[in-house]
């Protein structure tokens, strides 16, 4: 990386820390901490739900998996985008009232413990351990991210890379808590979104245009072309079935609970999508025309910016296809742009570990230490309590990520279905069933839990070959629907759900 390119990329890491401790100012309790005082608009939501949404993954994983296997990983992007827009369209307004009648709820455990009135704290407890279990894979997803970017532009070794990019997220995620994450998610959200847009724009120029790249990617592979030739329908299954992820995301649906009103979902929700669907098509662009320019570029050149090349069959390839972003970047772009777009990438890393740190800190603080050892734990208390969670999980993550051969793409994998079944299935139900009891729903959660633990371990391969999400939101869909048939929701509960839905019609 040269001297220019570093120097703008230093002044953006800056430009982070710098919010975190404005933000650190304005943090005085522990709702402030974790939910910013319910004081979020609309742009800032949905942005700041977008970035800690796609993570790394937007601009190294998928660009990666495209420029490794063609356009048949292209239904894993149509799957999100769907999932993301009925999320904010059935989900949202909903969250946000209800969260708010509900005792004033300020995370998921906390919710459904109020929802469901459950005084033996066991459904906070559990929800707060599935949260602290499956962010602890995906934290660790965005280090290795992290550590890719800083070991490929900085030329450090991975396990250099990884502790610089863990410590600069952990600062800021400790000074400012969600006020420094949503502000800086929303300024990390405008410049993954320009990058997704310029990269594949430059890159399509620069191969003679739209015709030229899909004729170059054809007589390398015209398998790459296709979205089904030698994908079987248990693959496309698996892959749109990451839209219903999203119900189960504590991380995103957060950002609902977080928006001033439930008047701005409509906003947020146009926003949000729009964003979501144009960073998608650019990730996608950007792998599939990498093939055809990496395979065509001088090893020299490539050499220069410290690209790792191999031959594949004759062919020129990334050694590590997650890094075509980070090709591009460097190798098209002047290098003050170079280092915007760099930063770009590490906007997409650092925005959704802190959210992730934040919730399983939240988890910690709320749902733990104060639900079962010091009820009456001051906010000032609880913040701290946070911060000293969030260095532990951190440093959790950073130990699992310390694997150099990791991939980004099967770490949030993981943890994305461990929270979609988990998860998913119970706050749709929290939301639109009035039926549901306690012992279903935590029923639900364990079954939803276990099922993509047991079947990602074991069963995946063969007639299994299906992601874990679908048969762990299945099943718990299931169990939460025979389990509540045996049981009545107390009155309460009732008089509870009955209000919101008078909220919502207002």
């Amino acid at each position: 990386m040269g001297l220019t390119t570093l120097i703008t990329f230093i002044v953006y890491l800056i430009g982070m820390l710098v919010i975190g401790v404005i933000m650190y100012r304005m943090t005085n309790n522990l709702s402030d901490y974790v939910l910013g005082g319910r004081n979020l608009g609309p742009g800032v939501a949905a942005l700041s739900a977008g970035a800690s949404d796609m993570s790394g993954w937007l601009l190294l994983g998928l660009p990666g998996a495209i420029y490794a296997s063609g356009m048949s990983e292209a239904w894993m992007a149509i799957g999100l985008a769907t999932g993301a827009y009925l999320n904010w369209q059935f989900v949202a307004k909903r969250l946000r009232i209800y969260t708010e009648v509900s005792n004033n709820a300020i995370t998921i455990p906390d919710f459904l413990e109020n929802r469901f009135k459950d005084k033996s704290h066991i459904l906070r407890v559990i929800s707060a351990l599935v949260i602290l279990l499956f962010f602890t894979f995906y934290t660790s997803s965005g280090m290795v991210a992290g550590a890719k970017l800083f070991e490929a532009s900085f030329g450090l070794s991975y396990q250099s890379a990884l502790w610089i990019g863990t410590i600069v997220v952990v600062s800021y995620t400790l000074l400012g808590g969600f006020l420094a994450v949503a502000w800086t998610d929303f300024i990390q959200g405008i410049l993954m979104f320009l990058a997704l847009i310029a990269v594949p724009i430059v890159a399509l120029n620069e191969m003679g245009g739209w015709s030229a790249a899909v004729q170059a990617v054809g007589e390398i592979e015209p398998s790459h072309l296709n979205m089904v030739k030698g994908v079987g329908i248990m693959a496309i299954i698996s892959s749109l079935a990451w839209g219903l992820g999203y119900f189960g995301q504590p991380h995103i649906i957060v950002r609902f609970m977080a928006l001033r009103s439930a008047k701005d979902v409509p906003k947020a929700k146009f926003i949000g999508t729009a964003w979501m669907i144009l960073g998608l098509y650019g990730a996608i662009f950007t792998g599939f025309i990498g093939l055809a320019f990496i395979s065509t570029q001088e090893v020299p050149i490539l050499g220069k910016f410290g690209i790792d090349v191999v031959n594949e069959g004759g062919l020129q390839m990334l050694a590590d296809p997650e890094k075509i972003f980070i090709a591009f970047s460097q190798i098209l772009f002047h290098p003050v742009i170079a280092g915007i777009l760099l930063a770009a990438i590490l906007s997409a890393i650092m925005s959704t570990i802190d959210s992730q740190l934040l919730v399983s800190s939240s988890a910690v603080a709320e749902d733990f230490y104060k639900a079962i050892f010091r009820k009456k734990a001051s906010g000032k208390e609880l913040v701290w309590v946070g911060r000293i969670a969030t260095l532990g999980i951190a440093l959790i993550a950073a130990i699992i990520a310390m694997n150099p051969e990791s991939s980004v793409l099967e770490l949030v994998s993981y943890a994305w279905a461990g929270f979609g079944a988990a998860f998913g299935p119970i706050i749709l139900l929290s939301l639109f069933w009035r039926g549901i009891t306690r012992n279903g729903a935590l029923a639900g959660i364990i079954v939803g839990a276990v099922t993509v633990i047991i079947w990602g371990e074991f069963l995946s391969g063969g007639i299994f070959d299906l992601y874990e999400i679908v048969p762990g939101f299945l099943l718990n869909l299931l169990v939460t629907i025979l389990i509540s048939m045996f049981g009545k929701p107390a009155p309460e509960i009732e008089a509870e759900f009955t209000e919101t839905l008078t909220k919502l019609k207002e």
